[in-house]
Order: C-alpha cells, then sequence, then structure tokens
C-alpha cells in the first residue's frame, strides 16, 4: 500500500517496514516476520538480547535495521553500545536530553541517531503530551548544542507516535503536519536528516464488522509528506514505520470453556469460564480496546444474553462487549449435557505473560496451527499449561527455595526484576 501510494505522488524516498517486538516476542511470531525482510524496532534491554540471538542463529545480519526505542536506562543504552561495537545497523533513537552521554564512549567512528518528538494527544487522553520524546521547542537546540558539531553523532532520523494511533482525524493529520514543518525545518540546517519514522498505530478488527480504509489513509499520509516537502522546498524523507499489533494481532485467539452458568436474578445469567480476562487477555484488563468474542461451538442453538465471568474474585473480572453493553450473545446450552467454548479472537499482540498470574491463576497451554506447503491444517503443543508448583516457585515457595536467616531468597540473590 505504502509503494502503490509512492508510485501514485511520485514520491522519490525509500519505504522502510520494521516491526515492533514488543507486539510479540515469541519465536515462532518471529520467525514468520522475518521471512519478509522486515526490519526491527526494539524498546528494552531484552529486545537487544532477543536481537544478538536472531543474529547467531542466522536469522538476521548486520544490515538489519535495529531501531532502538523507548525510554532508556543504563542496562538498556549498555546493549545498545554493545550492538554498535559489534557492527550492527542500529539508530538509537533519542527519547531524553541526558541520553547522549551514553554514547559519547563508543569507539565507533560514526553513530546514527534519531530524535524523538514528544507528540501531543487528543483531548479525550488524560494526558496532554506524550512523556516520551522531546518537546517541540527542545529539538533544534538539542541538535546544535549536542549533535551538529559531535565528531561521531549523525542525525539521521526524526521520529513520532501517536498514542491514539494512525486514526483518519482531525487531530492526527494535525499533528502529522506539526511534526513535518519540524522535520522540514531541522533538514535545512542538517544536510544528514534524511528519514523520518511514524511509528505504529495501525487499528486491527475488534468486531465484526469492523471497516477501516487502509489503503486511503496510508496514500493520504503520503501526499501529506510530499505536499509540506514540497511547498518547504525539501527532499522528502525516506519513511519508515514500526507495525507491530497490525502485523501480529490478528493471529491470534484465546479459548475457554464454560464451566458453570449462574442465574443471578431475573434477567442476568453468568457464564463463567475456565480461567481468568484480567490474567489471559490484557486488552480486557487494560479496556483501551476489546476483542472480538464469539461461541465455539453450538452455533445451532438458540441465542440468549449472557455476561461473562472469569474465575478470580477481582470485581473486574469480566468481559465487557462495548460501552453500550456489557452482554454478549452465546448459545443456550445444556451444561451437564454438553460443553460450550467461548473464544476471544485477535489478541496476538501484546499477550504473552511470564510472571505469576493474578491469583495464581496458570498460564494456559499455548497450541500453534498452521498449514504445510499443500494446504494441510496441522498443529503442535507451544508451551503446556503451567502447573500449580511452576507459579508457586514464582512466589519463592517450595522445598528447594533456601533462604537465609535474615529471610533473604539465597538461590535467587543478586536477580534483577525489571
Amino acid at each position: 500500500m505504502f509503494e502503490n501510494a509512492m508510485t501514485r505522488h511520485a514520491y522519490r524516498g525509500n519505504y522502510t517496514y520494521c516491526y515492533c517486538l514488543q507486539a510479540s516476542r515469541l519465536r515462532f511470531v518471529l520467525d514468520e516476520v522475518l521471512k519478509n525482510n522486515t526490519q526491527l524496532e526494539i524498546s528494552s534491554t531484552g529486545d537487544a538480547m532477543i536481537v544478538k540471538e536472531l543474529y547467531r542463529t542466522g536469522r538476521i545480519d548486520k544490515d538489519t535495521y535495529i531501531i532502538c526505542n523507548g525510554h532508556k536506562q543504563l542496562q538498556y543504552t549498555q546493549q545498545i553500545c554493545e550492538l554498535i561495537e559489534e557492527g550492527f545497523n542500529v539508530i538509537p533513537v533519542i527519547d531524553s536530553l541526558r541520553e547522549i552521554g551514553a554514547y559519547e564512549q563508543i569507539h565507533a567512528r560514526s553513530i546514527n541517531v534519531g530524535i524523538r518528538i514528544a507528540s501531543d494527544e487528543t483531548q479525550s487522553a488524560p494526558f496532554r503530551t506524550s512523556r516520551l520524546g522531546v518537546r517541540y521547542s527542545e529539538v533544534c537546540n538539542l541538535y546544535r548544542t549536542c549533535i551538529q558539531h559531535h565528531s561521531k553523532l549523525r542525525l539521521r532520523m526524526l521520529h513520532f507516535h501517536v498514542d491514539s494511533g494512525i486514526r483518519d482525524t482531525a487531530s492526527y493529520w494535525s499533528e502529522l503536519a506539526c511534526f513535518l514543518h519540524k522535520y522540514c525545518k531541522l533538514r535545512k540546517v542538517c544536510p544528514s536528516l534524511d528519514s523520518i519514522n511514524i511509528g505504529g498505530g495501525l487499528p486491527i478488527a475488534h468486531s465484526p464488522d469492523f471497516s477501516y480504509d487502509y489503503a486511503g489513509v496510508i496514500d493520504q499520509i503520503v501526499e501529506t509528506i510530499s505536499k509540506i516537502c514540497t511547498r518547504s522546498n525539501i527532499t522528502v524523507p525516506h519513511l519508515f514505520t514500526e507495525f507491530g499489533r497490525y502485523t501480529v494481532g490478528e493471529s491470534g485467539a484465546t479459548i475457554y470453556q464454560v464451566i458453570e452458568q449462574k442465574q443471578q436474578n431475573a434477567t442476568e445469567v453468568w457464564y463463567m469460564i475456565n480461567g481468568s480476562f484480567i490474567n489471559h487477555a490484557l486488552d480486557v484488563r487494560g479496556k483501551k480496546e476489546t476483542p472480538i468474542c464469539l461461541p465455539i461451538n453450538n452455533w445451532s442453538h438458540p441465542q440468549r444474553k449472557v455476561l461473562l465471568g472469569g474465575s478470580t474474585c477481582n470485581a473486574q473480572d469480566y468481559y465487557t462487549g462495548s460501552q453500550d453493553t456489557p452482554y454478549v450473545e452465546m448459545p443456550r446450552f445444556d451444561e451437564f449435557m454438553e460443553d460450550q467454548y467461548v473464544g476471544l479472537l485477535h489478541t496476538g499482540a501484546h499477550q504473552e505473560e511470564t510472571r505469576a498470574s493474578h491469583f495464581l491463576v496458570p498460564v494456559p497451554k499455548h497450541v500453534i496451527m498452521d498449514r504445510d506447503e499443500d494446504g494441510k491444517l496441522h498443529s503442535w503443543l507451544f508451551t503446556p499449561k503451567h502447573a500449580s508448583e511452576q507459579v508457586m516457585r514464582q512466589l519463592g515457595y517450595g522445598p528447594d527455595m533456601a533462604h537465609s536467616s535474615d529471610g533473604s531468597n539465597l538461590s535467587h540473590r543478586g536477580s534483577i526484576i525489571g
């Protein structure tokens, strides 16, 4: 779609598709993503370690773009410096004024960097300006004082991302225009600046009747960039995007069994599931976007409006179909004669959990389904369901969890959480 838009508008810059690792770091996901000559965007120490493992196993080479975003603590900047020293194609995107000092000790002759601009958010957001990035008013001064005459640093990229995503709204187009005017102003004094990164934010379907004009919005993005640069007499920049949720969001589903029907009053029937929405479906817990919920079986049965409840005693452990109603349509069934399964669809992004679950609910087993070269469907177990003993060990309980007299855990001393 970007290639088509660039052809229509005679856009002379290049387009680079990056995959945002935080959307899903699972090995089998990255195996599929990297088959498509995809570049990478990372945002943490762990992501940098994954990059090294991907290189070790031959899934990427040192020409692969590694865009380093996020607020950077010491361990993260150390990992970024190691990647640069080892010859990876790294662009650290400066998120804070204090970050530059971390790269000054690198022995490499030249270091390409970017600057993230702190974007303004919509009026409905609980804050006015993003906590990430450098303020618009400080960007040019940051370049002049810290980068312009630096012996190693070269500003190559200007980055912005709107937390509400890429939406066809007046607020998004206004913010994109402000960003592009800042790029044009900076490009006039910085010849090395040749790229912009508009982040991610393309939506995925969260209802069966979802509609989004991807091609139309992308065409308008390219047209907007082209027009503003032309009016400023600036060469159009190379364009980077970082689509994570859009890439993998629709690749996963979470399936529950209804274990009990509870008639709580004259009108409210609860279907209780054998799991937890706040543990296993992060979008439900965050209440930002609700996954599609559909019955898996018994589609020929008469339907009824029900409430879906998780098995923990947390008051928020339930599924909300929409802002208008918490009810969902589900089949009537005889719980003593037949099973009923419920699926949350499009949960492929931001869902993997590695910590002990809320209320000690075990992490469910993870099954992969795919088609072979002949189109035959097959499946395999990726990870088994966590046993209760595993959850207890994560919390420090068990016969082999030795403790010293002061109560500290000897077997885990020196570990760090985060």
